[in-house]
């Protein structure tokens, strides 16, 4: 059993960086790929990015491709998403998620079994 806590959420203004990041605990962090969702009150959770356990394939979102950058920490059992230019529709909830069976589309929620309670990113003008 993973446990999943994001960190690092908060209000900035358009155009500013925030990195949010996910720490696990249980299971082998290793062996899991790792993906960020978000939501927006009301609204099911869209696919902003993944990486495999590799760390060598990674996905975006068109809408935050070139923007934001996933990366992981093996040591630290951490999954970290770095996003830049950041705009006000990227204003959500992130969630962080563990696939331990690495097969399938990283892009679905479905392929996730364990999630984190979410962290507020809020973007302003």
């Amino acid at each position: 059993q993973v446990q999943l806590v994001e960190s690092g959420g908060g209000s900035v203004q358009a155009g500013d960086s925030l990195r949010v990041s996910c720490t696990a605990s249980g299971g082998t962090f290793s062996t899991y790929a790792m993906g960020w969702f978000r939501a927006v009150s009301g609204e099911e959770r869209e696919f902003v990015a993944s990486i495999s356990r590799s760390g060598n394939t990674v996905y975006y979102a068109d809408s935050v491709k070139g923007r934001f950058t996933i990366s992981r920490e093996d040591a630290k059992k951490t999954v970290t998403l770095q996003m830049d230019s950041l705009k006000i529709e990227d204003t959500a909830v992130y969630y962080c998620a563990a696939d331990r069976e690495n097969h399938g589309n990283p892009r679905r929620s479905y392929m996730y079994q364990y999630w984190g309670k979410g962290t507020l990113v809020t973007v302003s003008s």
